[in-house]
């Protein structure tokens, strides 16, 4: 299966008594070979790269809003736009993609990522050089749209990619480091853009930066991603899974997977909004592009160390819906404080702390909250699992995005703005965003309710028998890495 992975063996399992005790079965660990490859850091490290370039290129423009627009001859909402692209299409590209990764495999769906993001990012680039001034919006437009073809085919293999080469113990880890890739890229967009473009004809300067690195990245995925799947699996689960429409129907039957697919999704939707508004929402009450740059990368840096923290934790004691209950509390909280603190003047320690509070309960939940779909819609894909839940986040994003800037309403005096002509109030999408993630963590604490399916189901190939879960056993099915 060198060159593979989109077949998948079912590994034999042996039924006994749910109560024998947990001793592992000599007979069946003989045909258990697991192996786990060196190359794997290597697979995990190109798609952190192409995860974080692609986040780059998703919000190039939201810390310079206001100069983009200046430089596009657009309004502030058609820059808004060039963000919201990326949900419109990856929406119904989302399924194709959800059937490829599991279907045709990993290594096709990375490489095919890679050459989208580095033409998007290119084309963009090329556009911005151009000498007629009405075609410059339209071209960047369309490179930002083959970057947002591209997205897809980056997101969902994070799951993928943990579940295929690391064993079971590493699994939670590798997911958090791949998915924490992408908002590595939205903190180098906070720090990079307001940098490098500091007027507006400095945008093309911007997007030449960001275009140099896909093309490096393209030939590490083209040149160094040699299968899709290891010769031999790291774990009992990693070579099971169900066919791509068989999938779809399980999915859609599964109440837990459903609730968290709502919830979750809401999360993302949140997150998304408040990385692309938040310039345009500080900027009311007269702070500048540089101080909101901070906040989104202090709310990125944190978010990253929280995902570091919680991916050891649960990759530890597997308490999965314990640790993103808790997070998705505290986060709450944060959301409702950023609601109230960023429409007052003078706040910038508040906004700050806030900010990043916000960041390390928030993000620290999207790559647990994928391992925790996975495990509870075992066996279904899981680049299908992640796909429906990253589709409806980019739905509710796209909701989101389209109402909290019908509820802004253009203020006559803001004499501390420093938004330029288009001064928007945004306390009424404050209010609804931060309404909506308090109901929606409520549902989620209350309804979801699951089993560790894969966790059972890989104790059950071991020993021969399920056990509950969060719980570990002493002796396990041997993993030797080569």
């Amino acid at each position: 299966m060198e060159e593979g992975g989109g077949a998948r063996h079912q590994v034999p399992t042996v039924c006994s008594n749910v109560d024998a005790p947990a001793t592992p079965n000599t007979e069946l660990k003989k045909l258990l070979d697991f192996k786990v490859y060196k190359r794997r850091w290597f697979i995990l490290l190109v798609l952190c790269l192409l995860n974080c370039s692609n986040a780059m290129i998703w919000l190039t423009f939201a810390p310079v809003a206001d100069k983009s627009a200046k430089f596009l001859k657009v309004s502030l909402s058609e820059v808004n736009w060039l963000s919201l692209v990326f949900m419109v299409v990856a929406i119904p590209f989302s399924f194709v993609t959800t059937w490829m990764v599991d279907t045709i495999g990993l290594r096709t769906s990375l490489i095919l990522g890679s050459w989208l993001n580095m033409f998007g990012a290119l084309v963009r680039f090329g556009g911005s050089m151009l000498s007629q001034e009405s075609a410059v919006y339209p071209v960047v437009m369309l490179g930002q749209t083959l970057g947002a073809l591209a997205q897809p085919l980056i997101f969902f293999t994070p799951t993928k990619l943990a579940a295929l080469w690391f064993p079971d113990h590493q699994r939670a880890t590798a997911n958090m480091i791949a998915s924490m890739s992408n908002p590595l890229g939205l903190l180098l967009d906070n720090l990079i853009s307001p940098l490098v473009a500091k007027t507006p004809a400095q945008i093309p300067v911007l997007l030449l930066v960001y275009a140099a690195p896909t093309c490096i990245i393209c030939f590490l995925a083209t040149v160094g991603i040699r299968s899709s799947s290891p010769p031999t699996p790291p774990s009992a689960s990693a070579e099971t899974s169900e066919p791509f429409l068989q999938g779809l129907k399980l999915l859609l039957k599964n109440k837990a997977y459903l609730v968290l697919m709502m919830c979750f999704g809401l999360g993302i939707a949140v997150l998304t909004c408040f990385s692309s508004l938040l310039q345009q929402i500080l900027c009311v009450q007269g702070y500048d592009n540089s101080f909101a740059g901070l906040c989104g990368a202090l709310f990125i840096v944190f978010g990253i160390i929280g995902a570091a923290a919680l991916g050891l934790y649960v990759d530890k004691t597997k308490k999965f819906m314990e640790a993103i209950k808790i997070n998705m509390t505290f986060a709450t909280l944060a959301c409702i404080a950023f609601s109230l603190v960023a429409l007052i003047r003078d706040q910038k320690v508040a906004v700050v702390i806030i900010c990043s509070v916000f960041g390390f309960f928030g993000f620290s939940i999207y790559p647990v909250a994928l391992e925790l779909a996975v495990e509870c819609s075992y066996p279904v894909g899981e680049a299908t699992v992640a796909g429906l839940i990253f589709i409806m986040g980019q739905v509710q994003s796209v909701l989101l995005m389209i109402v909290f800037q019908a509820l802004t309403k253009r203020i006559a005096d803001s004499p501390l703005s420093t938004c330029g002509s288009a001064v928007l109030s945004w306390k009424v999408p404050m209010m609804l965003m931060a309404g909506l993630t308090t109901l929606f963590t409520c549902c989620f604490i209350i309804f979801f309710h699951t089993r560790y399916r894969r966790l059972e189901a890989e104790q059950q190939a071991t020993y021969g028998t399920k056990q509950s879960n969060g719980t570990t056993t002493t002796e396990k099915a041997p993993s030797v890495e080569e």
